[in-house]
Protein backbone atom coordinates (compact mmCIF):
# COMPACT_ATOMS: atom_id res chain seq x y z
CA UNK A 1 0.00 0.00 0.00
CA UNK A 2 3.10 2.00 0.79
CA UNK A 3 4.92 1.49 -2.08
CA UNK A 4 1.53 2.03 -4.35
CA UNK A 5 0.98 5.35 -2.73
CA UNK A 6 4.74 6.40 -3.36
CA UNK A 7 4.36 5.49 -7.19
CA UNK A 8 0.97 7.44 -7.48
CA UNK A 9 2.46 10.55 -6.38
CA UNK A 10 5.40 10.83 -8.25
CA UNK A 11 3.05 10.31 -11.16
CA UNK A 12 1.22 13.48 -10.22
CA UNK A 13 4.51 15.29 -9.76
CA UNK A 14 5.87 14.50 -12.90
CA UNK A 15 2.39 15.96 -14.82
CA UNK A 16 3.38 19.01 -12.82
CA UNK A 17 4.61 22.46 -13.46
CA UNK A 18 8.16 22.40 -12.93
CA UNK A 19 10.15 25.94 -12.36
CA UNK A 20 9.55 29.36 -11.30
CA UNK A 21 6.15 30.50 -10.71
CA UNK A 22 4.67 32.88 -13.22
CA UNK A 23 3.16 36.24 -11.66
CA UNK A 24 -0.06 37.11 -13.60
CA UNK A 25 -0.74 40.54 -11.55
CA UNK A 26 2.41 41.70 -12.54
CA UNK A 27 2.43 40.80 -16.11
CA UNK A 28 -0.90 42.75 -16.35
CA UNK A 29 0.95 45.67 -14.49
CA UNK A 30 3.47 45.19 -17.46
CA UNK A 31 0.00 45.40 -19.93
CA UNK A 32 -1.34 48.68 -18.26
CA UNK A 33 2.18 50.00 -18.49
CA UNK A 34 2.13 50.09 -22.38
CA UNK A 35 -1.65 50.94 -22.66
CA UNK A 36 -0.67 54.50 -20.25
CA UNK A 37 1.60 55.00 -23.13
CA UNK A 38 -1.16 55.48 -26.03
CA UNK A 39 -0.82 53.64 -28.54
CA UNK A 40 2.59 52.33 -29.72
CA UNK A 41 1.91 52.27 -33.48
CA UNK A 42 5.55 53.58 -35.12
CA UNK A 43 6.92 56.89 -35.07
CA UNK A 44 4.37 58.12 -32.36
CA UNK A 45 5.11 59.52 -28.86
CA UNK A 46 3.77 56.38 -27.06
CA UNK A 47 6.17 54.35 -28.89
CA UNK A 48 9.05 55.79 -28.37
CA UNK A 49 7.93 55.81 -24.28
CA UNK A 50 7.67 52.22 -24.60
CA UNK A 51 10.68 51.31 -26.36
CA UNK A 52 12.89 52.94 -23.66
CA UNK A 53 10.23 50.98 -20.91
CA UNK A 54 10.72 47.79 -22.46
CA UNK A 55 15.13 48.36 -22.57
CA UNK A 56 14.94 49.83 -19.32
CA UNK A 57 13.18 46.53 -17.84
CA UNK A 58 15.13 44.50 -20.00
CA UNK A 59 18.79 46.10 -19.17
CA UNK A 60 17.96 44.75 -15.44
CA UNK A 61 18.42 40.82 -16.24
CA UNK A 62 19.03 40.24 -19.56
CA UNK A 63 22.99 38.52 -20.79
CA UNK A 64 22.83 40.55 -24.30
CA UNK A 65 20.37 43.28 -25.60
CA UNK A 66 20.11 44.26 -29.25
CA UNK A 67 18.58 46.55 -31.31
CA UNK A 68 17.62 45.67 -34.11
CA UNK A 69 17.05 49.00 -36.45
CA UNK A 70 15.48 49.31 -39.98
CA UNK A 71 13.52 51.12 -42.24
CA UNK A 72 10.12 50.74 -43.88
CA UNK A 73 7.85 52.62 -45.83
CA UNK A 74 3.88 51.28 -45.32
CA UNK A 75 1.96 50.79 -47.85
CA UNK A 76 -1.32 52.81 -46.71
CA UNK A 77 -0.17 56.44 -46.52
CA UNK A 78 3.29 55.83 -48.03
CA UNK A 79 4.78 57.01 -44.74
CA UNK A 80 8.50 55.77 -44.06
CA UNK A 81 8.85 55.05 -40.63
CA UNK A 82 12.40 53.99 -38.49
CA UNK A 83 11.91 50.48 -36.96
CA UNK A 84 13.49 48.83 -33.78
CA UNK A 85 13.46 45.03 -32.98
CA UNK A 86 14.86 43.94 -29.54
CA UNK A 87 16.45 41.06 -28.80
CA UNK A 88 16.79 40.29 -24.83
CA UNK A 89 19.89 37.09 -25.01
CA UNK A 90 19.73 34.28 -21.84
CA UNK A 91 22.12 32.34 -21.31
CA UNK A 92 24.34 32.59 -24.87
CA UNK A 93 26.62 30.09 -24.50
CA UNK A 94 24.18 26.99 -24.85
CA UNK A 95 23.92 24.78 -27.23
CA UNK A 96 20.59 24.64 -27.68
CA UNK A 97 18.68 28.33 -28.37
CA UNK A 98 15.18 28.88 -28.83
CA UNK A 99 13.31 32.02 -29.19
CA UNK A 100 10.16 33.60 -27.23
CA UNK A 101 8.80 36.49 -29.64
CA UNK A 102 5.70 39.07 -29.86
CA UNK A 103 5.24 42.07 -31.67
CA UNK A 104 5.57 45.37 -29.60
CA UNK A 105 3.98 47.77 -31.81
CA UNK A 106 0.19 48.89 -32.55
CA UNK A 107 -1.71 48.98 -35.23
CA UNK A 108 -2.19 52.56 -36.40
CA UNK A 109 -5.63 52.63 -37.75
CA UNK A 110 -8.56 51.07 -36.22
CA UNK A 111 -9.67 49.87 -39.27
CA UNK A 112 -12.28 47.18 -38.42
CA UNK A 113 -14.10 49.85 -36.15
CA UNK A 114 -17.76 49.17 -36.43
CA UNK A 115 -17.53 53.70 -36.08
CA UNK A 116 -16.69 54.80 -39.89
CA UNK A 117 -15.11 57.79 -38.54
CA UNK A 118 -12.73 56.40 -35.84
CA UNK A 119 -11.35 53.87 -38.62
CA UNK A 120 -8.16 55.92 -39.18
CA UNK A 121 -7.42 56.44 -35.26
CA UNK A 122 -4.43 53.96 -33.82
CA UNK A 123 -5.55 51.36 -31.21
CA UNK A 124 -4.53 50.68 -27.49
CA UNK A 125 -3.24 47.74 -28.28
CA UNK A 126 -4.15 45.73 -25.13
CA UNK A 127 -4.65 42.37 -26.67
CA UNK A 128 -3.22 42.93 -29.82
CA UNK A 129 0.14 44.71 -28.91
CA UNK A 130 0.71 44.76 -25.42
CA UNK A 131 -0.25 40.80 -24.14
CA UNK A 132 2.78 39.52 -25.90
CA UNK A 133 5.34 41.92 -24.57
CA UNK A 134 3.61 41.33 -20.61
CA UNK A 135 4.47 37.71 -20.76
CA UNK A 136 7.84 38.34 -22.16
CA UNK A 137 8.95 41.11 -20.10
CA UNK A 138 7.49 38.94 -16.70
CA UNK A 139 10.03 36.28 -18.69
CA UNK A 140 12.77 38.08 -18.69
CA UNK A 141 12.20 39.40 -14.89
CA UNK A 142 11.69 35.73 -13.89
CA UNK A 143 15.23 34.66 -15.65
CA UNK A 144 16.84 37.43 -14.32
CA UNK A 145 16.00 35.55 -11.03
CA UNK A 146 16.24 31.86 -12.38
CA UNK A 147 18.69 31.45 -15.00
CA UNK A 148 17.53 29.43 -17.85
CA UNK A 149 18.98 25.81 -18.38
CA UNK A 150 18.39 26.80 -22.24
CA UNK A 151 19.16 29.87 -24.21
CA UNK A 152 16.02 31.92 -24.31
CA UNK A 153 16.42 34.63 -26.95
CA UNK A 154 12.93 36.98 -26.23
CA UNK A 155 12.66 38.83 -29.66
CA UNK A 156 9.80 42.22 -29.70
CA UNK A 157 9.24 42.23 -33.41
CA UNK A 158 7.85 46.01 -34.84
CA UNK A 159 6.25 46.76 -37.44
CA UNK A 160 4.04 43.51 -37.56
CA UNK A 161 0.88 45.63 -37.80
CA UNK A 162 0.84 48.26 -40.45
CA UNK A 163 -0.16 46.31 -43.74
CA UNK A 164 -2.76 46.28 -45.87
CA UNK A 165 -5.82 43.79 -45.24
CA UNK A 166 -5.25 40.54 -48.15
CA UNK A 167 -1.54 41.74 -48.71
CA UNK A 168 0.27 39.35 -46.34
CA UNK A 169 3.55 40.35 -47.44
CA UNK A 170 2.82 44.08 -45.99
CA UNK A 171 2.14 42.80 -42.51
CA UNK A 172 5.33 41.05 -40.06
CA UNK A 173 8.15 43.56 -40.79
CA UNK A 174 9.93 43.08 -37.92
CA UNK A 175 10.24 39.54 -38.38
CA UNK A 176 11.00 39.43 -42.26
CA UNK A 177 13.96 41.75 -41.61
CA UNK A 178 14.66 39.36 -38.37
CA UNK A 179 14.89 36.39 -40.63
CA UNK A 180 16.79 38.44 -43.58
CA UNK A 181 19.45 39.29 -41.92
CA UNK A 182 19.77 36.93 -38.02
CA UNK A 183 21.43 39.06 -35.43
CA UNK A 184 22.22 36.03 -33.46
CA UNK A 185 22.92 32.42 -34.50
CA UNK A 186 20.31 30.34 -36.03
CA UNK A 187 17.73 29.40 -33.12
CA UNK A 188 16.49 25.95 -32.84
CA UNK A 189 13.31 26.90 -32.92
CA UNK A 190 10.87 29.57 -32.06
CA UNK A 191 7.21 30.26 -30.58
CA UNK A 192 5.72 33.40 -31.68
CA UNK A 193 2.80 34.75 -28.71
CA UNK A 194 0.20 37.00 -29.86
CA UNK A 195 -3.48 37.99 -28.78
CA UNK A 196 -2.80 36.35 -25.38
CA UNK A 197 -4.72 38.70 -23.13
CA UNK A 198 -8.35 37.49 -24.03
CA UNK A 199 -10.99 37.24 -21.06
CA UNK A 200 -12.48 34.68 -23.32
CA UNK A 201 -9.03 33.00 -23.93
CA UNK A 202 -9.54 30.10 -26.44
CA UNK A 203 -5.63 28.92 -28.05
CA UNK A 204 -6.57 26.42 -30.94
CA UNK A 205 -3.79 24.83 -32.96
CA UNK A 206 -2.66 27.10 -35.30
CA UNK A 207 -2.47 25.48 -38.77
CA UNK A 208 0.75 26.94 -39.95
CA UNK A 209 2.44 26.21 -36.83
CA UNK A 210 1.05 22.16 -37.02
CA UNK A 211 3.15 22.33 -40.42
CA UNK A 212 6.30 24.01 -39.40
CA UNK A 213 6.73 22.16 -36.46
CA UNK A 214 4.68 19.75 -35.18
CA UNK A 215 6.57 17.70 -32.71
CA UNK A 216 6.55 20.79 -30.45
CA UNK A 217 2.98 21.45 -30.97
CA UNK A 218 2.45 18.28 -29.95
CA UNK A 219 4.52 18.49 -26.71
CA UNK A 220 3.07 22.32 -25.61
CA UNK A 221 -0.38 21.32 -25.90
CA UNK A 222 -0.23 18.07 -24.09
CA UNK A 223 2.02 19.78 -21.43
CA UNK A 224 -0.86 21.98 -21.10
CA UNK A 225 -3.54 19.76 -20.62
CA UNK A 226 -1.35 18.35 -18.20
CA UNK A 227 -0.92 21.86 -16.51
CA UNK A 228 -4.53 21.65 -16.30
CA UNK A 229 -4.36 24.93 -18.94
CA UNK A 230 -8.05 24.53 -20.66
CA UNK A 231 -7.28 27.84 -22.70
CA UNK A 232 -5.60 25.22 -24.45
CA UNK A 233 -7.14 23.63 -27.38
CA UNK A 234 -5.79 20.67 -29.33
CA UNK A 235 -7.84 21.17 -32.32
CA UNK A 236 -6.63 22.43 -35.52
CA UNK A 237 -8.66 25.55 -36.64
CA UNK A 238 -7.21 28.76 -38.91
CA UNK A 239 -3.99 29.17 -40.50
CA UNK A 240 -2.70 32.76 -39.70
CA UNK A 241 0.12 34.36 -41.53
CA UNK A 242 1.51 35.93 -37.94
CA UNK A 243 5.60 36.51 -36.83
CA UNK A 244 6.23 32.88 -37.42
CA UNK A 245 5.96 32.77 -40.58
CA UNK A 246 8.85 34.73 -42.00
CA UNK A 247 10.85 32.44 -39.47
CA UNK A 248 10.36 29.86 -40.95
CA UNK A 249 10.04 30.48 -44.40
CA UNK A 250 13.10 32.95 -44.70
CA UNK A 251 14.91 31.60 -41.92
CA UNK A 252 14.01 27.94 -41.75
CA UNK A 253 13.34 28.62 -38.01
CA UNK A 254 11.17 25.91 -36.78
CA UNK A 255 8.32 28.07 -35.46
CA UNK A 256 4.64 28.15 -33.68
CA UNK A 257 2.08 30.54 -33.06
CA UNK A 258 0.16 30.53 -29.91
CA UNK A 259 -2.71 33.41 -31.00
CA UNK A 260 -6.30 34.03 -30.14
CA UNK A 261 -7.48 35.41 -33.29
CA UNK A 262 -11.65 35.82 -32.22
CA UNK A 263 -11.37 38.21 -30.08
CA UNK A 264 -13.19 37.87 -27.77
CA UNK A 265 -15.33 35.44 -29.43
CA UNK A 266 -16.92 34.51 -32.75
CA UNK A 267 -19.79 36.19 -32.38
CA UNK A 268 -18.52 39.69 -31.76
CA UNK A 269 -14.98 41.36 -32.50
CA UNK A 270 -12.43 44.43 -30.84
CA UNK A 271 -9.23 43.20 -32.74
CA UNK A 272 -8.43 46.21 -35.03
CA UNK A 273 -10.89 48.35 -33.41
CA UNK A 274 -11.20 51.10 -30.40
CA UNK A 275 -12.21 48.51 -28.18
CA UNK A 276 -9.25 46.69 -28.04
CA UNK A 277 -8.63 48.14 -24.52
CA UNK A 278 -7.05 46.53 -21.08
CA UNK A 279 -10.78 45.86 -19.68
CA UNK A 280 -11.60 43.35 -22.04
CA UNK A 281 -8.11 41.25 -20.83
CA UNK A 282 -7.31 39.19 -18.56
CA UNK A 283 -4.38 38.32 -15.57
CA UNK A 284 -5.61 34.62 -15.50
CA UNK A 285 -5.30 34.70 -19.52
CA UNK A 286 -1.48 35.69 -19.26
CA UNK A 287 -1.57 33.39 -16.41
CA UNK A 288 -2.05 30.32 -18.33
CA UNK A 289 0.10 31.27 -21.57
CA UNK A 290 2.98 32.62 -18.91
CA UNK A 291 3.02 29.22 -17.11
CA UNK A 292 3.16 27.18 -20.10
CA UNK A 293 6.10 29.10 -21.12
CA UNK A 294 8.37 29.13 -17.96
CA UNK A 295 7.35 24.80 -18.03
CA UNK A 296 8.84 25.22 -21.46
CA UNK A 297 11.82 27.14 -20.69
CA UNK A 298 12.63 25.09 -17.34
CA UNK A 299 11.94 21.54 -18.82
CA UNK A 300 12.60 21.77 -22.47
CA UNK A 301 16.57 20.57 -21.69
CA UNK A 302 16.72 17.02 -23.04
CA UNK A 303 13.38 16.79 -24.52
CA UNK A 304 13.72 15.56 -28.28
CA UNK A 305 10.52 13.18 -28.87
Amino acid sequence: MIRLLIITAFVTLSCGPSGPDFDEDHAFEYLLKQCDFGPRNPSSEGYYKCLEFMLEELDKTADDIIIQEFSYQEKKNRTRHELQNVIARYNTDSEFQTIISCHWDTRPWADSEENRKDRNQPIIGANDGASGVAVLLELAKIMGESPPPIGVNLVFFDGEDMGIPGENETYCQGSRFFAKNLPIPKPNEAINLDMVADKQLHLPVEKYSLEFHPELVRYLWNRADDLGLDAFDITPQNAIYDDHVPLYQIAGIPAIDLIDFKYPNSYANFWHTMDDLPENCSAESLGQVGRLMVDYIYNREGQNW
